[in-house]
């Protein structure tokens, strides 16, 4: 929903799922300085670590081109393989540069919004044939951020460029008095130097673009506060969001139930099927307290764990049935099975005074009063 259509402000920072999508359809934070700057700053690098090399490679291919004999060059097929032989010689020499360059073409792009490949930004979109659209992106905020970033880049370079070709011009003129070789490594190393302190002014226009960019992007997808009500309602309305909350709900309460078990005072079961761990507060608990409870796999679990913490466990299925079937987590025991949980937890406490070692499961009587509509077959 556009902001002109609703009269909103985008006051909201964009959600994971927008930011998402953004990416799906290509659109992520890029800065073209950043780019730039890389690249520059590599291919600078390169002359410096490999100009030397590069302009001893020209000075030989240039001897092996100009020392030609007569009937070479009378001859189209050896100027071929001359010609072949110079392409290869240079490709030779180069490559080790390109190298360079190619690493930084691609760390570039990925160093602002990461790696991104998305379909829908290589498709045609007509709507950019627009010539109103057009008009208004050549009168928005960002175009006039570009040009006054190509006016800045025009007087901080240009600048430069003069500021070092006086430093460099004693160099650059005793030059011509170098033998040739020497010369041209000489020169090398001058133009590496002086295009390293070109390149190295852009690091102050990018500096400034980046987080322009970042702003800018994170300006373009902001939301107003009835979209991100409209998509919390479309996303948590699917039945298979909707379905994957259920399950981490569940786990997490699992979690914190079987957290609950060694703090117990005695685990009830039927030993085939049911569970349930109760706690009682002697100071100041008006009833026991159920802490855990469960079935099958979840009631072998919940055994499993009162072995490992030495909590007492005792077989009374009908006792275990009624409990769980009538009380919720957390909640206190119905009023009618107080005589049947206090008649086991004695039993507990005597094992306890009298210091008796606690098997898996201890078979005590299974005639406990159960009130008949607490009752669960």
């Amino acid at each position: 929903m556009a902001e002109e259509e609703t009269g909103q402000e985008k006051s909201e920072e964009p959600t994971s799922k927008r930011l998402e999508d953004a990416r799906k359809k290509g659109d992520i934070a890029r800065s073209r300085e950043l780019n730039t700057t890389v690249l520059l700053l590599a291919a600078a690098g390169g002359l410096l670590i490999f100009g030397a090399q590069i302009s001893g490679d020209v000075a030989q291919m240039m001897k092996y081109n100009l020392s030609v004999s007569r009937e070479a060059i009378f001859d189209p097929m050896l100027m071929f393989q001359y010609l072949g032989h110079s392409i290869m010689s240079m490709l030779h020499s180069l490559s080790l540069f390109f190298v360079v360059l190619i690493v930084a073409a691609l760390v570039g792009p990925i160093a602002l919004g990461g790696w991104n490949f998305s379909s829908e930004s290589i498709m045609p979109k007509f709507s950019r044939l627009n010539p109103l659209e057009g008009i208004k992106r050549m009168f928005s905020l960002k175009s006039l951020i570009e040009l006054l970033k190509g006016i800045g880049k025009f007087l901080v370079v240009g600048g430069l460029s003069v500021v070092i070709l006086l430093l460099q011009q004693d160099d650059l003129i005793g030059m011509g008095s170098e033998p040739i070789i020497p010369a041209m490594e000489h020169a090398m190393q001058v133009l590496g130097w002086a295009f390293l302190w070109m390149c190295a002014t852009m690091i102050f226009i990018t500096a400034i673009d980046v987080p322009f960019q970042l702003y800018d992007y994170s300006k373009k997808l902001k939301m107003t506060l009835q979209e991100v009500k409209d998509e919390m309602k479309n996303t948590e309305g699917k039945p298979e969001v909707k379905g994957r909350i259920r399950q981490l709900q569940r786990e997490m309460s699992q979690r914190r139930m079987m957290g609950e078990v060694p703090e117990a005072d005695v685990v009830i079961t039927n030993p085939t099927h049911y569970s349930v761990a109760l706690k009682y507060n002697q100071v100041g608990g008006a009833a026991p307290v159920l802490v855990a409870k469960g079935v099958d796999f979840m009631a072998l679990k919940i055994r499993e764990v009162a072995v490992q913490h030495e909590v007492p466990i005792l077989s009374a299925p009908p006792l275990a049935r009624a409990i769980y079937y009538n009380t919720e987590l957390e909640e206190e025991i119905p009023e009618g099975l107080y005589v049947a949980v206090a008649q086991i937890l004695a039993h507990v406490y005597q094992m306890q005074s009298t210091r008796r070692e606690y098997g898996p499961i201890e078979d005590v009587p299974d005639d406990y009063p159960i009130p008949d509509d607490l009752q669960h077959d």
